[in-house]
């Protein structure tokens, strides 16, 4: 049976805010309110799979918070779909160009918010959850936190770098091509050259020390990481 989604709605309306959550919860979400970005900020953002965030609220608005989610790598990747009364098309593009992933001018019907929701989620769940941390000996990734530690140390690493380590470590044993990493690793960029991923395993190999010797190469294929 399928887990549940989390769901946080933030609005200052609070028979909107009320509202809004009792109709999902029939919809099957598991659904929290708050009704300032104060109050949103108590909760712990990770662990939900969408916020739903009124734009004009009190001292922090609705923006501020989405820009506080974004440049937090444990909040990061947390969907977030804008419902607001703010409806120019340069209010849109600001939101959107902050990484939000739809935005739902008020007023809107259920119909149509329970339709946007389902695509976000459908959208951004193509992959399963990652674990809090993957290990091997001494080193250590945290996927929620996405941080490196090697032997203790931490490990400054890049977002593509991370996310090419943490992809080969997963995976154990698996060789991946250069271009499967080039798509999954690069996947909105245009035109990215094959020696891009060689640069970067480079440098994933210089960082982790002992453990470099563990990425091997496929010559003229790709990468993995084996034990």
């Amino acid at each position: 049976m399928e887990t549940p989604r989390r769901i946080l709605v933030v609005d200052d309306e609070e028979t909107l805010c009320d509202t809004l959550g009792f109709n999902l919860e029939a919809e099957g979400y598991l659904v929290d309110t708050a009704y300032s970005a104060e109050e949103a900020l108590t909760h712990n953002l990770a662990d939900y799979d969408l916020v739903l965030l009124d734009i004009m609220m009190g001292e922090i608005s609705g923006t501020q918070l989405a820009r506080i989610m974004k440049s937090n790598p444990a909040t990061a990747n947390v969907p977030v779909i804008f419902c607001t009364a703010k409806d120019s098309e340069e209010d849109m593009i600001k939101g959107l160009d902050m990484g939000a992933d739809d935005y739902i001018m008020k007023p809107y019907s259920l119909k149509g918010i329970l339709a946007r929701i389902r695509t976000v989620l459908r959208r951004t769940s193509g992959a399963p959850r990652e674990e809090p941390t993957i290990s091997y000996k001494g080193l250590v990734l945290s996927a929620r936190n996405r941080s490196c530690t090697v032997d203790g140390k931490e490990v400054k690493m890049p977002k593509k770098e991370f996310e090419i380590l943490l992809k080969l470590l997963s995976n154990k044993g698996r060789v991946y091509s250069r271009a499967e990493l080039l798509k999954e690793i690069w996947p909105d960029e245009v035109v990215v050259l094959d020696r891009v991923v060689d640069v970067n395993v480079t440098r994933i190999r210089q960082k982790i020390g002992e453990y470099g010797k563990n990425i091997v190469t496929r010559s003229g294929y790709g990468y993995a990481f084996l034990e």
